[in-house]
């Protein structure tokens, strides 16, 4: 075993295709932990098939969990000395706000979930707070959900990251 530590909880966000979910997954297997994959998209289509297949190229070796709805169950299955990567929460909210579920309700449930998790968890997300302002309704209600949900994760992580271009900036370190 090495030295490197995995905090119990560790956000890592960026934009899309930034390097976050190959940044997020170093972290785990340089962790040398039993690996679980929690994946939250749906293919819709077939652009998103394609992307789901080469993320699932890259994980020989992982348990997989699809859990495009219910994270705080897939949560639940990942033990102590096990760690997590939930891949993405922005799927995960696409989701549910698709769904028409109660979001704030979902935001609230995951977090306890997130804490009550007896493994590591790495939470992959997208920062879409930082372009223009969408032009429709449905577009700035997720918006500002993605932003509220990414607050409330990186509050509770004790690492937070930021990737872009494939570099990663520690945001938030462990005390």
């Amino acid at each position: 075993m090495n030295n490197f530590f995995l905090p119990a909880l560790t956000l890592v966000t960026g934009g899309a295709a930034s390097g976050k979910s190959r940044f997020a997954e170093k972290l785990i297997t340089d962790s040398e932990l039993p690996r679980v994959y929690i994946a939250t998209a749906q293919a819709w289509d077939d652009e998103m098939r394609e992307k789901i297949s080469q993320h699932r190229d890259r994980r020989d070796g992982w348990r997989d969990v699809e859990a495009p709805l219910d994270v705080v169950s897939a949560l639940a299955t990942v033990g102590h000395g096990e760690a997590a990567l939930l891949d993405c929460l922005t799927m995960w909210l696409t989701n549910h706000l698709l769904a028409e579920s109660d979001l704030g309700r979902e935001t609230r449930r995951l977090c306890d979930a997130l804490t009550k998790c007896a493994g590591h968890v790495v939470v992959v997300t997208n920062e879409v707070g930082q372009g223009i302002v969408p032009d429709n309704a449905l577009s700035r209600q997720f918006r500002e959900a993605q932003g509220r949900l990414n607050q409330h994760v990186a509050a509770q992580a004790q690492a937070v990251t930021v990737v872009m271009s494939g570099l990663p900036l520690t945001l938030k370190a462990p005390v």
